[in-house]
């Protein structure tokens, strides 16, 4: 254990150095970094295979204390895994960008703060770590650029996580006050209003962070403003750190909850999972497109989260380790799929200058290497056969089937909830079709640039970065079953067969290699019929008119009969215009927008109360000083009076 721990520490101070060399040379600074996160991953790569415990354990104390056990060191893996190849993109993305050195300089900072939330071992370390986890990214953000719109959306997002902070804050000072971080037993012993009060506090203040539907109103403004590794450290790490506090808070600091707990996290997991593919289908937005599909994916873990704490309930533990533990897999599968894409939209929008998805196209041509890689991570967050998306989902799947099969208590939550998990399975396939054939196949629509400057593909370090993550994926996707088995093993299960297979009690066998192999001889017939076969190119039939980039397929288009069946719900606004001269059509335009329905009918009309509250109360702020000497008089008098009949104490 002593070298896993030696290597984590110097992991550590390899990127604090890398932090402090970036305010000088931002791209070597950066790299050191990721060189730092690589030792980092080695270490806890090593004591998550040991199921290792170091430093300190949990404390209810205000002390400064840091420690490693198995869960720790799980996220400290997929940090480091995910956030090296980041950080190796960052070096040949940042330069070229406003204030290089001071975002380099907070990229490092960053990540050292994801670190501090998972190591975090007492009340003040964990509050500490967390206050900057959230406002690090904010201030990368505003000296990448300060318009007025990314103003505006970093306001949103320091103000929605904050408010919902006070959550995350009250729920930790809590379980501290009762003695739950070092005896969960204890908090049993408040009774339950204590109990009921922690957990709606952490699922209100650890996922508002997480991006849970309807929570998750910040999430697809700040990730589309921000730098592109910033967004992808954002939606592939820190909102997994979010879901860490939760898988704290209901899976190590308290008793087993109650069943509908396990319903209540399945509700926000069915509702994000399919309102977050929802929405993206509609994005023309590649970045908030991507957001959208982290909202997607954090509901399918908090899927797996609610269906074992089912299974706990139940008094089925197999079941529940193994709900758990694809809950794990899908967050590392989801880190590096979601950094994989977003570092592709940057390279996009580095050399294209537009993230519409509507004005870019043939981009496997002019990009080869970030478009073979992102065409990867696209076939990944579809969960397609043999890549990790489809691992961790197909396993989720098969908890919730034998949820809704085997659990007598509440068949009717597994069901539906696997029927949530199909159809966002579906509809995500749809959506990723979508972008890889409107933005990657085809012909360019010269939406972005003129024909002097033609789009190119990203530097040497960029690419490199997305083909790591990109063969990451792969990997993880082949050896779904030693992966799969290392995760239970960390909750103390060992699955009936440890191999490249997933073979799951009373299911069938994931046969992850002979998919592979079925799939390769399925590629390559087709490749050779269509080497062997006479292409003929001919132009494209538009009844006579010509071929102009306007005509072009768009999203719009892709996805309308979606959205004339989901009209009812989704109350989308469309406006069409007709311009005709003696009789015939001169000009014809349509507009669509789909609102979200979350932001409209609750959210504004909050904000817009509020607002009106605060225009009436500031009258009250007359600028006297007498005036405000007779409000401090009255609040006396007030608690003087309530003391005396008895009310406060």
């Amino acid at each position: 254990m002593q070298p896993a721990v030696t290597a984590v520490e110097t992991g550590v101070v390899i990127v604090c150095l890398g932090v402090l060399l970036a305010t000088l040379r931002p791209r070597s600074g950066l790299w050191v970094q990721a060189s730092g996160l690589a030792v980092l991953f080695a270490g806890s790569g090593g004591m998550l295979l040991q199921r290792a415990h170091t430093g300190s354990p949990f404390a209810d104390s205000a002390s400064p204390l840091l420690g490693i056990d198995p869960l720790s060191a799980f996220f400290l893996t997929v940090i480091a895994a995910t956030a090296a190849p980041i950080l190796l993109y960052a070096g040949g993305y940042v330069p070229g960008n406003p204030h290089p050195r001071t975002i380099a300089a907070l990229t490092g900072a960053f990540v050292l703060s994801l670190i501090l939330v998972t190591c975090a071992r007492s009340l003040m370390t964990f509050l500490a770590g967390w206050e900057l986890m959230t406002l690090i990214p904010a201030i990368t953000i505003l000296a990448y650029q300060s318009t007025r719109p990314v103003r505006r959306g970093v306001s949103i997002y320091i103000g929605s996580t904050h408010l919902a902070g006070a959550g995350v804050w009250l729920c930790i000072i809590l379980l501290a006050q009762t003695g739950a971080f070092a005896h969960p037993q204890l908090l049993q012993a408040q009774g339950p209003a204590m109990e009921i009060l922690i957990w709606v506090l952490a699922i209100v203040g650890f996922g508002t962070k997480a991006g849970l539907m309807p929570l998750h109103s910040w999430l697809p403004r700040a990730h589309p403003i921000a730098p592109a590794h910033i967004s992808a450290l954002m939606s592939a790490l820190m909102i997994k750190v979010a879901l860490y506090g939760l898988i704290r808070v209901f899976f190590y600091w308290s008793p087993t909850p109650p069943a509908w707990i396990g319903v209540l996290i399945l509700a926000f997991g069915a509702a994000s999972s399919v309102g977050g593919v929802t929405y993206a289908l509609f994005e023309h937005d590649l970045k908030r497109l991507l957001a959208f599909h982290s909202i997607e994916n954090i509901g399918i873990i908090t899927l797996g989260l609610g269906a074992s704490l089912l299974f706990a309930a139940s008094g089925q533990p197999l079941w529940a380790a193994i709900a758990f533990s694809a809950a794990l897999f899908h967050v590392f599968n989801h880190a590096l799929f979601k950094a994989l894409l977003f570092l592709g939209s940057g390279a996009i929008e580095k050399s294209a200058h537009s993230r519409s998805i509507d004005h870019l196209g043939g981009l496997l041509r002019a990009m080869p290497w970030t478009g073979v890689a992102f065409l990867t991570g696209c076939m990944a967050i579809a969960g397609l056969p043999p890549l990790n998306g489809f691992v961790s989902e197909w396993l989720t799947l098969q908890s919730l089937l034998h949820l809704a099969i085997n659990n007598g208590k509440l068949p009717l939550a597994g069901v539906i909830a696997a029927a949530a998990l199909a159809a966002t399975a579906a509809l995500a396939v749809l959506c990723f079709t979508k972008v890889a054939g409107l933005l990657l196949l085809g012909p360019g629509r010269n939406g972005a640039k003129s024909d002097r400057e033609p789009v190119h593909d990203a530097g040497p370090s960029m690419r490199y970065a997305q083909v790591l993550l990109a063969a990451f994926c792969c990997v993880a996707g082949l050896a779904g079953g030693p992966i799969f088995s290392t995760l239970m093993t960390c909750v103390r299960f060992t699955p009936t067969r440890v191999g490249l297979d997933i073979a799951l009690p009373g299911t069938g066998l994931l046969p992850t290699p002979s998919l592979l192999l079925v799939l390769a001889a399925i590629t390559g017939g087709l490749l050779l019929l269509r080497r062997n076969k006479r292409t003929v190119v001919v132009p494209t039939w538009i009844c006579g008119q010509t071929m102009q980039p306007s005509l072009e397929w768009t999203s719009a288009g892709f996805t309308q009969p979606l959205r004339l069946t989901l009209q009812w719900f989704l109350r989308a606004r469309s406006t069409f215009n007709v311009v005709s001269s003696g009789g015939v059509v001169q000009r014809a335009s349509y507009r669509g927008e789909v609102r979200h329905l979350v932001d409209v009918k609750v959210y504004g009309p909050v904000i817009q109360n509020s607002l009106k509250m605060a225009a009436r109360l500031r009258k009250i702020q007359s600028g006297s000083i007498q005036g405000y000497a007779l409000y401090l008089a009255a609040v006396v008098m007030l608690l003087l009076l309530l003391v005396r009949t008895g009310i406060l104490l």
